[in-house]
Order: structure tokens, then C-alpha cells, then sequence
């Protein structure tokens, strides 16, 4: 498996994953993530992509009997974020997420960017002012929306409303952010946009992201990651994935004969 040149911002040892139902999705995955580069996680249906991906938030605490085993160390602190004494919460606020589906709460387009800054403890107008016009202009939507933030988050187009959730998970500052198939509902000129916006945004962030979309890993990512029911089959730059895989499973499924 190659390693990452420059600063490794997590690092996977050893990872398995059990659903309550006694599913086994994850079987000993280890992989680096590279600082300010964006990873992407490709590989048929129910392979585990997102089950991966959702691991790095906890999103899987959410629901009683799911087990992980292994780590997910976070640098430059080195703390194992699946540890039972990390709180999720907190770990929530430094590793951010963005759904597949638009889901603005059914509040104002401000309060939508506002809510994790006020579950933060954040009460001085002025200074979440500055933090939600700083959060809507990194998700390249400040201009379409500065003069109607009072307006219902879900008026906004699909397109719109998934900039906005990026643009919610961008103002608490988190380390990383992940991506579960970002432009899977949207139309191509939306899903442009937020392929152009997560290029600009691993200046400043860490980024994982889950696509079915091979074209798109290529053109946004620069490791990807080949899953095939729940192992890690490769583990490489996105260049070489794609015209030079080391694996035959991983040619395949890039060429289209399986998945």
C-alpha cells in the first residue's frame, strides 16, 4: 500500500466494524489520510464505503449494539476518536459531514449556519455574524443568498441547499470533512459546482468523500481507496488507481466488468 507523502492527518489501524444484526462490514481496514488532500472511497453497493466514512464521526453510536473495533487515530493530538472515554459529540465538531441528500433544517438559511456554532455555546451576534457570512462565502453561496438569510433554508434549489449544508458543517471549524456522495441528487451543473468547491476546499481541509462516480473520484481526489465487501483491496494515488491499478479486482470494477 502506498503511503502518503507530506502531513498524515488520521490514520486507520486495524478497523473492523459489526452492525447490531451481527453484519461484519468492516474487516481489518488500515489507511493513512493525508492532510489537505481529498481521499476518495469507491467500490460497489454495500461494500462499506459509508459505513467507513460514517465511522470517523460516530455516526454508527447513534444506534445501540454496533461495534468497532481498532482505532482511528487523529493527529497531531493522536487520540483514538473510537475510544469510549472521546465524547461523539465533540468528535462531531472536529470531523464534519455532508449527506448525500440536501438536508436543511426547517429553519432560516442563517440559523441553518448558525446551529452548530449556538450548540457550541456561541451567543454574541456580531462575532456569529462574521462566522455564518465566513461559512456561506467558503460554500461559494454568500452572494445568491446575503440579501435573504431570513428566508426558509428550504427555499433554496437542491443545488443551493447542499452548499448550505456544506457551508453549516464549514462553521465550526472542523478538521476534517467527509462526503457521503455529495452530488447524487443533483443535476450536472449543481454537482460542477460542488466538485469545484471541494477542490477549493482541501486548501483548508482534510477531505474524504464516497462516490459511486468513478469520473468524479478522478477528477476531484487525490488517493482513492478501492473497497470490495468490506476489505480495503487498494490503497493508492488517485492517478495510478485509475490507469495503473495494482490489483485485478480493482481494474475491474474500474473498467466496469462488475459493481
Amino acid at each position: 500500500m502506498a503511503e502518503p507523502t507530506g502531513t498524515i492527518k488520521a490514520d486507520v489501524k486495524n478497523l473492523d466494524f459489526h452492525y447490531s444484526s451481527g453484519h461484519h462490514a468492516l474487516k481489518d481496514l488500515n489507511m493513512p489520510i493525508a492532510e489537505n488532500r481529498v481521499t476518495a472511497l469507491i467500490g460497489p453497493s454495500g461494500c462499506g464505503k459509508s459505513t467507513f466514512l460514517r465511522c470517523f464521526n460516530r455516526m454508527h453510536d447513534l444506534y445501540p449494539g454496533n461495534r468497532y473495533e481498532g482505532e482511528i487515530l487523529l493527529h497531531p493530538d493522536n487520540v483514538n476518536i473510537l475510544s469510549r472515554n472521546v465524547d461523539p459529540i465533540e468528535v462531531r465538531m472536529r470531523i464534519s459531514m455532508v449527506f448525500q441528500k440536501p438536508n436543511p433544517f426547517p429553519k432560516s438559511i442563517y440559523e441553518n449556519v448558525a446551529y452548530g456554532l449556538r450548540v457550541r455555546g456561541m451567543s454574541k451576534r456580531s462575532q456569529m455574524d462574521e462566522k455564518v457570512e465566513k461559512a456561506l462565502q467558503g460554500a461559494a453561496l454568500w452572494d445568491e443568498v446575503k440579501d435573504r438569510l431570513s428566508q426558509l433554508a428550504t427555499n433554496l434549489s437542491g443545488g443551493q441547499q447542499q452548499r448550505l449544508c456544506i457551508a453549516r458543517a464549514l462553521a465550526t471549524d472542523p478538521e476534517i470533512m467527509l462526503f457521503d456522495e455529495p452530488t447524487s441528487a443533483l443535476d450536472p451543473i449543481a454537482t460542477a459546482k460542488i466538485e469545484e468547491l471541494v477542490l477549493d476546499l482541501r486548501e483548508r481541509y482534510t477531505i474524504i468523500i464516497v462516490t459511486h462516480n468513478m469520473q468524479q473520484a478522478a477528477r476531484v481526489s487525490d488517493w482513492t481507496a478501492f473497497l470490495y465487501m468490506g476489505n480495503l483491496i487498494e490503497f493508492d494515488e488517485t492517478g495510478k488507481i485509475f490507469t495503473n491499478p495494482a490489483n485485478k479486482q480493482t481494474e475491474e470494477y474500474i473498467t466496469g466488468r462488475f459493481g
